[in-house]
């Protein structure tokens, strides 16, 4: 599971950074290196998505975690 979780936000990662190079360079990395609309680039997008889904699942986890000491704080 440990492995799964880095390796979904390894490609998050380089999703987001992607996503930066197209808002402020009109760059696509992905599609620059496998060629724009190819099977491999749907593939690194769909992977990438499919990482940011699976991501949320610590996310909620993280918020769980936290939110007895959230209530703790805003009872003082």
């Amino acid at each position: 599971m440990k492995t799964l979780n880095l390796l979904t936000l390894i490609l998050t990662i380089v999703g987001g950074i992607n996503w930066g190079l197209v808002g402020f360079a009109e760059f696509d990395l992905v599609a620059a290196l496998f060629g724009p609309g190819s099977g491999l680039s749907r593939t690194v997008y769909s992977l990438v998505g499919l990482s940011a889904l699976y991501q949320l699942i610590p996310l909620t986890k993280a918020f769980k975690i936290d939110e007895p000491h959230a209530e703790a704080a805003h009872r003082v």
